[in-house]
C-alpha cells in the first residue's frame, strides 16, 4: 500500500512539475514575443493572429532562417522591389514579390503548407486575408500535394484586413485565404517570404 501511494504521489509531483514548467515556458515566450527583440530592428508589427507560441518554437529552432527573412525585410526598399522571386538561403528562406489584383472571395482559396511557414506582408495596397489554425472548421478539397507544399479547403473562416506595417505568420497546418478583394479587385503589391519550418 505505502509503495502505491508512493508511486501516486511521485506520479503526481512530476506532473505538476511538468505543468509548471510548461506554464512558464508559456509566460517567457510570450514576454520574449512582446519584447520583439527578434525583429532585429525592423519597424513592422506581427499580426493580432500570430500564434506566439508556435513562433517562439520555430524561431528559436531556426534562428538564422528567421534573422535572414526579417534582415531581408529591413535592408530593402519594400516598394522598389521588382515583381519576381529573391533568393535569401537557398531554399531554406526565399521571397516572392508579386503585383496582382485582390480576387473575389469565391474565387480565392484556403491552403495551408507543411514544409514552409509563410511571412506574408501588404508592401501597398490592401487585401483580407482568412485565417484558421490547424483547418479545424474547413472541408479539404484537395489533398496535401507534397511537391507543392500545399493543400486546399473550402469553408468559412476569420477574415482580417491586411494592410502596410503589420504581416502575417501562417505555420505549417495553419489554414489562410490570402488576396481577397476589399472591394475592386485593385492591385496590392505583396511579398511572401518562405521559411523552411521544423
Amino acid at each position: 500500500m505505502k509503495k502505491k501511494l508512493l508511486f501516486v504521489l511521485s506520479a503526481f509531483i512530476c506532473l505538476a512539475f511538468a505543468i509548471n514548467v510548461n506554464a512558464q515556458t508559456k509566460k517567457e515566450n510570450e514576454i520574449w514575443f512582446k519584447k520583439q527583440e527578434w525583429l532585429g530592428g525592423l519597424k513592422l508589427q506581427p499580426h493580432s493572429s500570430t500564434d506566439m507560441q508556435e513562433f517562439a518554437r520555430q524561431y528559436h529552432a531556426n534562428k538564422k532562417y528567421w534573422d535572414e527573412a526579417f534582415a531581408f525585410l529591413k535592408n530593402h526598399d519594400l516598394s522598389k522591389l521588382a515583381v519576381g522571386k529573391y533568393p535569401i538561403d537557398g531554399d531554406n528562406v526565399y521571397a516572392t514579390v508579386t503585383n496582382d489584383p485582390t480576387k473575389d472571395f469565391d474565387v480565392s482559396k484556403w491552403e495551408s503548407h507543411k514544409k514552409y511557414t509563410d511571412l506574408q506582408y501588404v508592401i501597398s495596397g490592401e487585401e483580407k486575408i482568412g485565417v484558421d489554425p490547424g483547418a479545424k472548421g474547413l472541408t479539404v478539397t484537395e489533398p496535401y500535394n507534397e511537391q507543392k507544399d500545399v493543400a486546399h479547403y473550402t469553408g468559412p473562416g476569420k477574415l482580417y484586413d491586411a494592410k502596410p506595417g503589420t504581416f502575417f505568420l501562417f505555420f505549417p497546418g495553419t489554414a489562410h485565404r490570402p488576396n481577397i478583394t476589399t472591394g475592386g479587385n485593385k492591385t496590392d503589391l505583396k511579398i511572401v517570404i518562405k521559411i523552411k519550418s521544423i
